[in-house]
């Protein structure tokens, strides 16, 4: 082969890995378009999941006025006035017959024509227009209503009611921790007659109707004198659940039992085996069940209602909110104001805490 023919395949080699290189195989050009429509599903998702939350945000920053007014933007907004002899003028976008739109400020409102004052020539005569102004549409800009927050503050006594809840959510957190982890480490690591049975017992309380058991529980509670007072919300997160017990349970049988039986050789009891060998592997599933626990605290209506009823100083923020609203229920914006400072410690909570909540509910403890 000559040295110009091994110029020309050399040349003619490269080209086709230019293009070969250059072009994406079908599975390749398949994979990207697959990973596009996914994300592209997952952002209209998360949109439609986010929006009620976008539009309650609006609501609580928007006055009265901009929440009943007509034509008022999604954000909170306050119509432009322009100031003419004393007077506060709207200002209008008005299409003229040259086909041009200019912002003029209304001056005289007419059903058929109206006149409308030049904003950057207030001396010069007014412009009259012919049609109905209330089709013009306004200058709007915008303008937050914070002070929401603070009437909501001062308006419900928020610093006790959030004392409250804070105080029942924390305290039968803890309660719930305790007793269903000890409940769980004895499911998990003991043996013992009739441990399956008591197992599908304590399950089988998840499918009973919270309906049946209220009139029998509150009655035991009226009987020892307790309504009117935080212990009915306590005390039983002291006793364990069934749905806590078994989320634990589940996630400390992922750990080798090995683990188990080297502390015991070192001479470590049951109890210190928990402490020092189970919990230290077990965070993402204690932090699951806390956060579980904290969220629906916070959040509860009924319990609080029928064992508070009566007692202001000790209900919490979701009954503070509901007799709030009863009382503002023609400002909107105060309502969704107060709605939106009970969610604050919840949500910072899941934020800071969302890698170990994740991990404690997908389970995936310790590989053996």
């Amino acid at each position: 082969m000559t040295a110009i023919s091994r110029q020309r395949v050399g040349l003619f080699g490269r080209g086709r890995a230019r293009s070969a290189a250059g072009s994406r195989p079908p599975r390749e050009r398949g994979d990207a378009t697959r990973s596009f429509v996914l994300t592209l599903i997952a952002v209209v998702t998360v949109a439609a999941f986010l929006s009620p939350m976008l539009r309650s945000i609006a609501y609580a920053l928007k006055s009265t006025d901009q929440i009943t007014q007509a034509g008022t933007p999604a954000y909170p907004a306050d119509p432009v006035t322009f100031s003419y002899q004393g007077q506060n003028l709207p200002l209008l976008l008005v299409p003229l017959p040259d086909g041009t739109t200019r912002t003029l400020a209304l001056f005289e409102p007419g059903r058929k024509q109206s006149t409308f004052i030049d904003p950057n020539a207030p001396s010069v005569a007014p412009i009259s227009w012919q049609g109905s102004w209330r089709t013009l549409e306004h200058v709007w800009q915008f303008a937050p209503h914070w002070e929401n927050f603070g009437k909501v503050w001062d308006l419900i006594d928020y610093p006790r009611l959030l004392f409250n809840t804070a105080a029942i959510a924390v305290i039968s957190t803890i309660g719930t921790l305790l007793s269903c982890t000890l409940v769980a480490y004895g499911f998990a690591r003991f043996r013992f007659p009739g441990r399956s049975l008591l197992f599908t017992l304590l399950i089988a309380t998840i499918f009973l109707p919270a309906a049946v058991t209220v009139i029998p529980t509150y009655t035991v509670f009226q009987k020892i004198g307790w309504v009117g007072t935080w212990l009915p919300l306590l005390v039983p997160a002291f006793f364990a659940n069934a749905y806590d017990v078994f989320l634990m349970r589940q996630y400390f049988m992922t750990i080798p039992t090995e683990m188990d039986e080297a502390a015991a050789i070192d001479g470590a009891s049951p109890f210190r085996t928990l402490i020092s060998v189970i919990l230290p592997q077990a965070w993402p599933v204690v932090i699951a069940v806390a956060i579980f626990h904290l969220v629906y605290s916070w959040n509860d209506f009924f319990g609080p209602l029928i064992y508070t009823a009566g007692k202001v100083d000790i209900q919490t923020l979701a009954l503070g909110l509901q007799r709030f609203n009863g009382i503002h229920y023609r400002d909107p914006g105060l309502i969704q104001a107060g709605t939106l400072m009970s969610l604050i410690i919840p949500v910072i909570a899941f934020l800071l805490t969302q890698r170990f909540f994740t991990r404690g509910i997908v389970i995936t403890g310790v590989d053996k």
